[in-house]
């Protein structure tokens, strides 16, 4: 088994390259935004308290974010490896995953941060409104999404490197090109 988090801003191709890594690894895709988006729309008692959190544009809070991971895991025990995406976002955050792996007899091998400029991520977006609506990428909503991640997320990525899990990719380019870097990183193990 192996279980990796995708990491990087709103914007930085998570969504992307993870359909890829699933599809060519089989890895339970586990995103929080994903998680967060289906509770809201299905109403659950849940997602209404994530809806007002999310609407407001701050950060879920880490007891509810940890729960909804943990019904993801406990429904697929047979699984050949998690991916991540969109958790950790603070390092007690990432300190209760690694605990919650380890509970659960597995860990997080790989840390990948796809590097993506602020600027290049407001592009993204803006070509993403045009195809879809999703609350969280409205302007206001997606300003504080981007200085959150670039003022406190972005301050995980030193708690996995001194662990010597972290690796960094470059996240413009092809993506293809950018998916054979991702996965260069993932067979060595």
């Amino acid at each position: 088994m192996i279980n990796l988090v995708l990491f990087g801003p709103p914007g930085a191709g998570k969504g992307t390259q993870s359909e890829k890594l699933i599809q060519k690894y089989g890895f339970v895709h586990i995103s929080t935004g994903d998680l967060f988006r289906w509770h809201t729309k299905n109403d659950t008692d849940l997602g209404k308290r994530v809806k007002e959190i999310m609407n407001s544009g701050a950060l879920v809070p880490d007891e509810i974010t940890i729960a909804m991971l943990k019904e993801e895991l406990d429904k697929n025990p047979n699984a050949k490896g998690f991916l991540f995406d969109g958790f950790p976002r603070t390092v007690g955050q990432a300190e209760a995953l690694d605990k919650f792996m380890k509970d659960n007899n597995t860990a997080i091998h790989h840390v990948i941060a796809l590097d993506v400029t602020e600027e290049e991520v407001r592009t993204r977006i803006a070509k993403r409104r045009n195809v879809e609506h999703r609350v969280d990428d409205e302007e206001e909503k997606l300003n504080k999404r981007i200085t959150e991640y670039f003022t406190k997320t972005i301050h995980v990525l030193p708690f996995y490197d001194k662990q010597g899990r972290l690796k960094t990719v470059q996240g413009i380019g092809a993506i293809e090109s950018i998916f054979k870097s991702i996965t260069a990183i993932i067979d060595q193990k």
